[in-house]
C-alpha cells in the first residue's frame, strides 16, 4: 500500500535536460515517464510541475538586464514547452494525461480550473500544472507548493539530481552531511536550498510535507511514494 495516495511531483528544467544541460533529452524524458507510470499503476494519482530552466531561465536574464516581467513569462512558456514533451512520453506509455496551464492558450492545453484538476486526477489522469501560477516574480518551486495545497496532495515531491538536503553543497565540499529529516524552520532559516522560501512557507502553513530526493537513480520515485526513507523529509519535526 503507498505511503501517499495523492502526489505533486516537481520536476526542474534541468533534469529534463540530461547530460547535454539544455534542451530536452529524449532518453531522460522517457525514462522519467517509466519511472511515473508504475507510481501510476500502484493508483497513486499523479500531479506534475516542471521547471523551465533547461529553455529558458527568467530571473538570469532579468540580471542581465532583461525586464523581469517579460522574462518570468517567457519561463512560463518554457514550462508548457516542457509539460506538452512530458505528455507525449506518458501518452506513449499508455497512460491518461491533461496540461492545464496557468496562463489561457486553448490551443494546447486547458486552463487550470481547481475543481476540474482535482477531477482528473480523481478519474486518475496524470495532469501537468504548466507555466507557473501564472504571475510573475513567482517560481515553479511556488507553484508546485501552491498547486500541490489546491488539490489536496499528501506531499510534494522534489525530483533533483542530489539524495537529499545537505547542510552544504555536497558537490563543492567533501564533508557535507545529508539530513535524513528537517523541519521547515530550519531550512528557512539556515538559508538551504531545497524550495524558495515562499514556497517552503506556504507548504509550512499548510502543514504540507516536502521530501527531497535523487529522481536520477531508477526506482527512486516508486521507494518514495511507498514510504522508504529516501532523500530528505521536510516538515514540522525532524527525527534525525
Amino acid at each position: 500500500m503507498p505511503r501517499y495516495q495523492r502526489i505533486l511531483l516537481k520536476l526542474s528544467g534541468e533534469i529534463l535536460a540530461g547530460p547535454a544541460g539544455s534542451g530536452v533529452d529524449e532518453d531522460m524524458l522517457h525514462r522519467l515517464a517509466g519511472e511515473i507510470a508504475d507510481v501510476h499503476k500502484s493508483g497513486v494519482q499523479i500531479g506534475v510541475v516542471l521547471g523551465g530552466g533547461n529553455i529558458f531561465r527568467g530571473l538570469a536574464a532579468a540580471s542581465r538586464g532583461m525586464d523581469r516581467v517579460a522574462a518570468d513569462y517567457m519561463g512560463m512558456l518554457a514550462t508548457v514547452i516542457n509539460s506538452l514533451a512530458l505528455q507525449h512520453a506518458l501518452e506513449k506509455r499508455g497512460l491518461f494525461t491533461r496540461v492545464l496551464s496557468a496562463i489561457d492558450m486553448q490551443k494546447v492545453a486547458e486552463p487550470f480550473i481547481r475543481r476540474r484538476a482535482v477531477r482528473h486526477l480523481e478519474k486518475g489522469r496524470v495532469v501537468l500544472f504548466a507555466a507557473g501560477t501564472g504571475n510573475p516574480y513567482f517560481t515553479t518551486d511556488t507553484a508546485a507548493a501552491l498547486r500541490a495545497i489546491e488539490v489536496g496532495a499528501d506531499v510534494v515531491l522534489k525530483g533533483t539530481r542530489v539524495d537529499g538536503v545537505y547542510d552544504k553543497d555536497p558537490e563543492r565540499h567533501d564533508d557535507a552531511a545529508r539530513y535524513a529529516a528537517i523541519t521547515y524552520l530550519d531550512v528557512l532559516n539556515q538559508g538551504l536550498k531545497v524550495m524558495d522560501s515562499t514556497a517552503v512557507s506556504l507548504c509550512m502553513d499548510n502543514k504540507l510535507p516536502i521530501v527531497v530526493f535523487d529522481v536520477g537513480r531508477p526506482g527512486n520515485l516508486a521507494r518514495v511514494v511507498e514510504g522508504e526513507p529516501v532523500g530528505t523529509l521536510v516538515g514540522d519535526q525532524a527525527h534525525g
